[in-house]
């Protein structure tokens, strides 16, 4: 993931506001071995079924938002519910 560190300065959590911060690779691992199994839904419920380049991960390590392509997917509704992975 190639994010710009001046582009994840002013990045934040669209719901909450919280900072993020690049997720680790071992995060993205078990989630993108979860999505290959169909174990993982976003916060709109919906099935995630492509797996991830990399994330953001909100300060309270309760939301990743995708980020796919080397560019984030900053939406409430796709933010993948990741409480107790991180």
């Amino acid at each position: 993931m190639n994010i710009d560190n001046e582009l994840l300065a002013i990045l934040c959590c669209p719901e909450t506001k919280q900072e993020v911060t690049r997720a680790d690779e071992r995060l993205i691992h078990l989630l993108n071995d979860r999505i290959g199994k169909g174990d993982v839904k976003n916060k709109a419920g919906q099935p995630v079924s492509e797996k991830l380049d990399g994330g953001l991960l909100r300060a309270d390590k309760k939301i990743l938002y995708p980020v796919r392509e080397d560019i984030p997917i900053m939406l409430i509704e796709e933010g993948i519910p990741v409480e107790g992975m991180a």
